[in-house]
């Protein structure tokens, strides 16, 4: 025997809740109008029935309104949170009469809001193929980012690279204690070789691509995938301390709990991303940086930002007032949008169109390799499956995309909302940390340094200051201090006359410090000094990461560093071929050469 839910049968309103609350229960009362069944309850008034529903218990108890509804969402499969906040809540249970009796009353109109939230007819959502999904691209973005580092990362952090992650640990040892083992979590504290550093970069592409089988292997390959890229994400120092590294660290960690199929992870993902949009426009209005409170920061970003793709110079040429207006969308998107990955169904997946678009136009003009790849990946879980089963093509329709949602056991349901209190602790410090101006108190900042090396909880926001000129640095080398030849690198500006060139999904490291180095003092970055020397040593595994080497036979006996500012060729010089026109700005590093003990002088 059920229970027996009472509505207006004539009431469209009425009917469209009822059948999702029959799908949300799997069936677990009856529901039948009251123009059939009134009869049978002659002490309930006709006009009752005609302004509430009615809930009938197994035992005959009875519930009408607001508190009707929530004892059918009480039923397995619903929510039982609402019916005991009415119940235990001072005040809760009028108000919630009170909303029940203002909807009641305008039922077309809360139809047609209905209607626009959740569609012509509201199903339970299940986020199946949203997981499945998700975790195939980012698998595909895990195989990316460790391919990338496998080309990089000797002349990077190995024996003879700019910054050996041997050194690194054995400086972390001296100054840290044992301490150092938890504040460094990197595989190589057990053999730091060139070796392991390369293995590391393969064992984590082929777990990625192994992970793509799905089954129940996939959370340990994840599990695997995310150490060793937090070991890689150390082992690089400088050169991996990049936002998208830390927000694959985030979303790759959160990722080994999503194969639960979990309405909860998926609503961690969601708080991630919003997380990651919100605070990258809040830095921007924070900063007190005038091109934003101006509107003028893309008159720059185009011709300035690291890496730019051959898009953004003719971006850069688009009229001002269009530049002025894209700041405000830019500002607005991140501002506002984000409080919609928390909407009902259709607004949410509104915002996840319109943010897939935003990041879209973001690669297109600049080089962040999978950065917007994976924020774009992150928008599939504002998603259900009803909504991608109208999307995708039919063979990627899995055929568990149907399947009835995984159930929890007791030990899974605790791991998973200790998981939810867990993120939600940290993520509301970090923000408190980063815009307040009183510290937390202690045992918060405690808890923080404890899990902070394991980066599972990030700060986010980019770009706070637009860079208004593009500074640039040209390393060069001479036999004898007199004739000097530029060093190329692969994808920074160098020749004038070079195109932009793509570089999604790589991530050339290198390229990219060598953008943050330009914009402050040599003595502010020591690895530069690093880089030096090993051209002056013709480092194989250092010159061989660069777009060319003018001494590929001899190494050069001086090396220096000039700084430039590089602006877009002007519209008449592009259409002779040229990109870029430079200025000398002066001396960045001076020259040096290796004294006798291979030290510079």
């Amino acid at each position: 025997m059920r229970p027996l839910l009472i509505f207006d049968g004539l009431c469209g309103f009425c009917s469209y809740w009822v059948s999702y609350w029959l799908h949300l229960t799997h069936d677990g009362f009856e529901a039948k109008a009251y123009q059939k069944v009134a009869a049978e309850f002659p002490d309930i008034p006709l006009d009752r029935f005609q302004k509430q529903i009615v809930f009938v218990g197994v035992d005959g108890e009875r519930a009408f309104g607001a508190e009707a509804a929530f004892r059918i969402l009480a039923l397995p499969g619903g929510n039982p949170l609402w019916l005991w906040l009415y119940r235990h809540v001072p005040g809760y249970a009028p108000a919630a009469e009170l909303a029940y009796t203002l909807v009641s009353r305008r039922r077309e109109a809360a139809m047609r809001a209905s209607l626009w939230l959740w569609g012509p007819e509201r199903v339970p959502e299940r986020h199946i193929l949203p997981c499945a999904h998700f975790l195939r691209l980012l698998a595909l973005i895990y195989v990316a980012a460790f391919v990338s580092l496998a080309t990089q990362i000797r002349g990077l952090a190995g024996s003879e690279g700019i910054l050996p992650v041997s050194g690194y640990l054995d400086a972390a040892l001296t100054h840290l204690g044992t301490r150092a083992y938890w504040q460094v979590p990197t595989l190589f504290w057990f053999s730091s070789s060139d070796t392991a550093l390369v293995t590391a970069c393969i064992l984590g592409a082929l777990a990625a691509l192994a992970s793509l089988m799905g089954g129940r292997w996939t959370p340990p390959l994840l599990l695997l995938c995310y150490v060793l890229y937090l070991s890689l994400f150390y082992a690089g120092q400088d050169f991996m301390h990049f936002q998208w590294d830390t927000l694959l660290l985030e979303a790759g960690f959160l990722a080994v709990f999503l194969p639960s199929r979990s309405p909860l992870v998926v609503w961690l993902f969601r708080w991630l991303l919003f997380r990651f949009v919100f605070g990258s426009g809040c830095v921007k209005l924070l900063s007190g940086d005038p091109t934003w409170a101006s509107f003028t920061a893309l008159d720059y970003h185009y011709e300035t930002q690291p890496l730019p793709t051959p898009i953004a110079w003719y971006a850069h040429q688009l009229p001002t007032w269009f530049q002025h207006a894209c700041t405000f969308a830019v500002l607005a998107i991140e501002l506002g949008l984000p409080f919609l990955f928390f909407a009902p169904r259709r607004p949410r997946m509104l915002a996840a169109w319109i943010i897939l678009v935003f990041e879209l136009g973001i690669a297109l003009t600049g080089n962040y390799n999978f950065f917007n790849l994976l924020a774009m990946g992150l928008c599939v879980l504002l998603f259900d499956d009803q909504a991608l089963r109208g999307i995708l093509p039919s063979r990627y329709r899995t055929s568990n995309a149907t399947s009835a949602p995984s159930r929890h056991g007791f030990f899974e349901r605790v791991v998973l909302r200790s998981l939810v209190a867990l993120i939600l602790f940290l993520s509301v410090s970090v923000v408190f940390l980063q815009l307040g101006r009183r510290p937390l108190p202690q045992p918060v900042t405690a808890a923080l340094e404890w899990f902070a090396p394991l980066a599972i909880v990030n700060s986010y926001g980019l770009f706070a200051n637009m860079t208004t000129t593009r500074p640039e640095i040209v390393i060069e080398g001479s036999q004898d201090s007199e004739t000097w030849s530029e060093y190329a690198f692969r994808y920074k500006p160098g020749n004038t006359d070079r195109r932009p060139p793509w570089n999604i999904p790589h991530q050339p490291r290198l390229d990219w410090q060598m953008w943050f180095a330009a914009l402050s003092t040599a003595n502010e970055n020591p690895w530069f000094a690093n880089l030096l020397v090993r051209l002056l040593q013709n480092a194989p595994i250092v010159s061989g990461s660069l777009g060319s080497n003018p001494f590929p036979d001899a190494p050069p006996r001086y090396v220096r560093a000039l700084l430039y500012e590089y602006r877009f060729a002007s519209p008449e010089a592009h259409r002779k071929g040229a990109w870029w026109r430079r200025e000398l700005l002066g001396t960045y590093y001076p020259a040096i050469r290796l004294s006798k003990g291979d030290e510079t002088e």
